[in-house]
């Protein structure tokens, strides 16, 4: 279920897996603290789903035997581990969006795993230091898997959060489906060289403008993950209080009331809404980029008000991101660009076959045991600041793997220094984003527009 009270929260959380935190740079990544936990069995799975007025949808992709992947609750301090069983296929992988873990658990293939191929498993265990709002997908033939459904959220939860009344986790994204409710081609080269292809169905928790009852003035944790492939979306709350605590996963450092917030593929945004005092009263969250604003989902207030105040909710627990050092801080300069290059294999497990994008004016030149040099060298436990421009007139919501940055400044905006693992980079803007090399191995940097990772803007660090 996407919304859960406190009661069931909690027996929720006592049923599923979870995180820990172990000591040191090999402790707190390592493996193996997790080997105890009993596996959440994550078998892919080919299904029909009710997404579109125009009839069930075939060959809708998913984790389990029906409807939307589910939502993985785990514990701050607890191990978690998964078996991911392959019943589609196509190979397949897990990634854990946002999840600081070790390398070999990363979920890419050549560079952290094989291949998952049809009837194959593999086994993920691991114990990341970190409470908040991520996501799960995989990093094999992303754009038809994901683009077909293979997008789930994850909450990790911290018992030291101040107590909601409520929470709802959205899963937003889109579909190419067709007038008959059926898939239509993933992409457009013209529009893949753009913004990207849009989806012509807008989902959150696979349905359109779902609703969700919370109580009257009580304050409801929104948990908000953009699983999809191309949208960018600007956010706005109507008919209610809403607070901005998270983004990607980490508290912001001052809490500040949601006007208007962007935010692209991949990333994250936790909410506290306080909800109407009036039984009835309709929530809506709206995405009002373009001309034509869209209600993504509503919440109706519920019941006798129970008075809260968002003022009275403590503050989330920082994650333990170790701090940068700016004053010794090595710089990489990364550029984002488009490329005349022409290499069409040129995306990790699929390709699309062109080029269109590129990473320090380098295409990702395609599958290969040794695809290339890594973007950067690191040293292990060293600060480093990724000076960031963007060449192009398009929005680039940048993910880092393994690692979270903290966002130090920016050309065209003024920014807090929030932690995270994507940004969203407009066009024509430099930004500098500082973070501690302490999780070796080789950890991919790309775009989560999936159509510009897959025709060129890709590459990776190796941290040793």
């Amino acid at each position: 279920m996407p919304i859960l009270t406190r009661r069931n929260l909690l027996k929720a959380s006592a049923v599923t897996g979870a995180y820990g935190v172990g000591l040191g740079i090999a402790g707190k990544f390592a493996g193996n603290a997790a080997a105890a936990a009993e596996p959440r069995v994550m078998k892919t799975a080919k299904i029909e789903a009710n997404l579109a007025d125009g009839g069930a949808t075939k060959n809708v992709l998913t984790y389990g035997e029906a409807g939307m992947p589910p939502v993985l609750r785990m514990k701050k301090g607890e191990a978690f581990a998964a078996r991911l069983i392959n019943g589609i296929d196509d190979p397949t992988t897990i990634h854990w969006h946002g999840i600081r873990l070790p390398n070999n658990m990363d979920g890419v293939p050549f560079l952290t795993q094989p291949y998952v191929y049809t009837g194959d498993h593999f086994d993920y265990a691991f114990t990341p230091p970190d409470a908040g709002t991520f996501w799960y997908h995989p990093h094999c033939n992303t754009l038809e898997q994901m683009g077909h459904g293979m997008t789930g959220v994850i909450v990790v939860e911290n018992p030291k959060d101040p107590v909601f009344d409520s929470e709802v986790v959205l899963n937003l994204r889109d579909w190419r489906l067709g007038g008959d409710g059926q898939f239509i081609a993933q992409f457009r080269p013209r529009d893949a060289a753009k913004s990207g292809t849009y989806g012509t169905v807008r989902t959150a928790n696979w349905q359109q403008q779902p609703q969700y009852d919370a109580p009257s003035g009580s304050l409801v944790r929104l948990r908000i993950a953009i699983t999809d492939v191309t949208r960018i979306y600007s956010f706005r709350m109507d008919g209610a209080e809403a607070t901005v605590i998270a983004i990607d996963g980490n508290p912001v450092p001052q809490r500040f009331p949601l006007d208007v917030l962007q935010l692209g593929p991949g990333q994250r945004l936790e909410l506290a809404v306080r909800m109407p005092d009036n039984e009835g009263a309709i929530v809506k969250l709206e995405d009002i980029k373009g001309t034509d604003p869209k209600v993504l989902a509503t919440l109706r207030a519920v019941g006798s008000s129970l008075k809260r105040d968002v003022r009275d909710l403590a503050p989330l627990e920082d994650n333990p991101v170790k701090k940068v050092d700016l004053g010794s801080a090595t710089r990489i300069p990364l550029a984002l660009s488009a490329t005349a290059e022409n290499t069409a294999d040129n995306s990790i497990c699929g390709s699309l076959g062109y080029s269109f994008w590129a990473i320090n004016k380098v295409p990702w030149p395609g599958d290969t045991p040794d695809p290339t040099a890594p973007l950067a060298d690191l040293k292990l436990g060293k600060s480093y600041i990724i000076d960031m421009e963007n060449l192009t007139p398009h929005s680039h919501p940048i993910h880092l793997h393994g690692m979270s940055f903290t966002v130090v400044s920016s050309s065209s905006r003024q920014v807090q220094p929030f932690v995270s693992d994507t940004y969203l980079i407009q066009p024509d803007e430099k930004v500098q984003l500082a973070f501690v090399a302490d999780n070796p191995g080789d950890w991919l940097l790309h775009c989560h527009i999936i159509e510009h990772q897959k025709t060129g803007m890709t590459s990776y660090v190796r941290v040793a």
